[in-house]
């Protein structure tokens, strides 16, 4: 007898759930997605057991007939494509016909399902209940129930007890399944999501008319604040689309022409520069509605930001990209979380061009008091499975929780969404030795004369009769466009230069301004092949070790164009007589060992214009006005106009802030007038 057989449909459909059905999100995502394909305007998500004991999902969907309905549990059962043509051009979510089956072959699953008015049927409207416990059909029966369609998982890997192990602790489990429907109702805004966790209600989002309101309404205005608004469309005719055959052509009824190749749009929002996060968990991409992981538009997004953001830092990006089904090809991951595009430079150069664009129309005036707590973070509101979500034991208010999340690293563990709650109480913090310490210890003392009446009887006492009343504030939010209306006042220490104008005032770091203007302006220079130079009284000899031998090797083209001469002397020496014009002989030799030491140490790499940045950076920085430099009044007036001249003032190339804004209203709120 051969060695070789064939595997039984149970053994396969629990191979297929090794794939599709990684963790209880999993199941909630394909059947979410599903809920989505069917047309539902209202889904709801309950949750036992962070997934592991129960995941139930309700639509009111279109459903499906009674032999649909047993039909779906069949292996590649799908109602979304006919042939292989279909796949060039998916536009729904789920296609594979992988899913169901492949659930209900290691759970216990109940289908409750009825096919909406007006759908094709033959039985009218007599609704149907499919019972599967892993894999083997055990009741099917018709019953009286409302159009859409109801999904129960229980007992997720109830038969597969070592894949049981592996998962996380109830609370991380339900962390990823309050994240992903969270991106979902972002993604939705027209439709209405519930998910509840036992008797909490970790989110409910009605329909609202945009997407600002969705983030409005899940995170709340704090958040949406600190995040600009993005969109952009480009025709994909301009862009050298290449034609198909004229045999797969597709012509309209009316003309004899070819349709139209359709455009890309792009529309969402991204961070501000002071917004900084550890790692790309908060950077979320929507393709056509589905939510993918794709290295192609995250490289985008970190061009979009290189020199505006330190680099190895990341933004919180929650963008929605829409173009031709035809464009996008996402039959290359069982999860389907992973496409490709069929012009990817062209929707890479698009996705930068476009965040880049926004960000230099934007400007935002980094707040004084936000920068100081402005740290970088590796969890944030918009990520999944970054925190652990426990039980609101120490009832954090739900408006104040999103916004503080999206700041604020997670302390003890505890997602953003949360259901209204009661106020928080004060406590006790216990210490050895029995010190007890009021956790509302340092409440104001207007609190405590509020609480005995003491307050009422000095406001009688001494009556205000508005000798200090608010001053009116622009409901604008200034932005960096208002560097030009600056006037100085002087510097601190010889380092930062203080200035005002009618939003406040302003604390400008002269080092890094200047550096950020001769950054551009060099990069402008070298474009025109007319970059300033210096020839040194005495050549300067460099000894370079063998990997730095090798950079300057191969950068030795890029150094000449911006404004360096270098030529060998020795075996590992080489003799510079040529600088940039600003750097002093002193700082030539420091740069360029600085300078291959960075390259030599990048993992990826590098292309010309990386290079060029590089460069352009290292060359500015040294050639920058210094700390502890004292400025008179025309030359701090000249560095704000040049300034204000940037496209980019708003960070150093390093990424470190080059301007902070303290606000007419936050000055107002210190000295107690508003």
């Amino acid at each position: 007898m051969g060695r070789i057989h064939v595997l039984s449909e149970q053994v396969a459909n629990k191979i297929a759930a090794g794939e599709v059905v990684e963790r209880p999100a999993s199941v909630v995502k394909e059947l979410l997605e599903n809920a989505l394909d069917a047309g539902a305007t209202r889904i709801k998500i309950s949750i036992e057991a962070g997934g592991k004991r129960l995941i139930q999902i309700t639509d009111n969907g279109c459903g499906m007939v009674r032999d649909d309905a047993m039909l779906a549990f069949e292996r590649h059962a799908t109602s979304k494509i006919k042939d292989a043509e279909d796949l060039l051009s998916v536009a729904t979510l789920g296609f594979r016909g992988e899913a169901l089956p492949s659930i209900a072959s290691v759970s216990r699953l109940r289908l409750e399902t009825c096919a909406a008015a007006g759908e094709p049927s033959t039985e009218a409207a007599a609704g149907t209940i499919i019972e599967i416990n892993g894999g083997k059909m055990a009741r099917v029966e018709e019953a009286g129930l409302p159009p859409g369609t109801s999904i129960t998982v229980r007992d997720l890997f109830f038969n597969i007890p070592a894949r049981k192990k592996f998962l996380k602790a109830e609370s991380t489990e339900l962390s990823h399944i309050a994240s992903l429907v969270t991106h979902y109702a972002l993604a939705h805004p027209e439709k209405h999501f519930e998910l509840h966790s036992m008797t909490n209600a970790i989110l409910v989002a009605p329909p609202v008319a945009g997407y600002s309101e969705r983030v409005y309404q899940v995170f709340g205005k704090e958040t949406l604040d600190q995040l600009i608004a993005v969109a952009a469309v480009q025709s994909l005719q301009h862009v050298g689309l290449p034609q198909p055959p004229p045999w797969r052509r597709e012509v309209s009824e009316d003309e004899a022409e070819p349709a139209a190749p359709g455009e890309m749009r792009l529309h969402g929002f991204v961070s501000k520069p002071e917004i900084q996060k550890l790692n790309r968990n908060s950077i979320f991409v929507f393709v056509n509605g589905r939510l993918i992981r794709d290295r192609l538009v995250q490289h985008g997004l970190t061009e979009a930001y290189r020199n505006i953001i330190p680099p190895t830092v990341y933004p919180v990006v929650l963008l929605f990209l829409e173009l031709p089904p035809g464009e996008v090809d996402v039959n290359v991951h069982p999860s389907k979380t992973e496409v490709r595009f069929r012009q990817p430079t062209v929707m890479h150069d698009f996705v930068r061009d476009t965040v880049r664009a926004a960000l230099m129309k934007a400007r935002p005036a980094p707040q004084f008091t936000t920068e100081i707590r402005a740290h970088a973070t590796a969890s944030a509101g918009l990520t999944p499975g970054a925190r652990e979500w426990e039980p609101p034991s120490d009832l954090v208010s739900a408006s104040e929780a999103p916004a503080r999340a999206f700041y604020e690293p997670a302390g003890g563990g505890g997602f953003a969404l949360q259901a209204p709650i009661v106020p928080p109480v004060s406590a006790h913090f216990q210490f050895e030795g029995g010190i007890a310490v009021e956790a509302n210890a340092a409440i104001p003392v207007a609190r405590e004369l509020e609480k005995s009446g003491l307050e009422a009887r000095f406001a009688e006492a001494i009556p205000d009769n508005g000798c200090a009343p608010a001053l009116e504030v622009r409901e604008e939010e200034p932005t960096l466009a208002a560097l030009s209306t600056l006037r100085p006042l002087g510097q601190i220490r010889n380092s930062f230069i203080l200035a005002v104008n009618e939003d406040g005032l302003w604390i400008v770091d002269q080092h890094v301004a200047h550096e950020r203007v001769l950054f551009e302006r060099i990069l402008k220079q070298r474009a025109v092949q007319k970059v300033e130079s210096q020839r040194l009284l005495m050549p300067i000899v460099l000894e370079l070790s063998p990997a730095q031998q090798a950079v300057f090797a191969e950068i030795a083209g890029e150094l000449q164009h911006n404004g360096f001469e270098a030529e060998p002397f020795g075996a590992r020496s080489v003799a510079v007589k040529v600088a940039p014009a600003g750097v002093d002989a002193a700082a030539v030799e420091r740069m360029l060992h600085e300078l291959l030491d960075q390259i030599s140490r990048e993992e990826q790499s590098l292309n010309l214009e990386k290079i060029r940045g590089r460069i352009a950076a290292s060359i500015a920085c040294h050639a920058a006005i210094k700390v502890n430099m004292p400025l008179e009044q025309n030359k701090m007036e000249w560095l704000l106009t040049e300034l204000a001249k940037t496209d980019h003032p708003m960070s150093c190339p390093h990424g470190r802030p080059v301007v902070l804004r303290y606000s007419v209203k936050d000055i107002q709120k210190a000295f107690k007038r508003i």
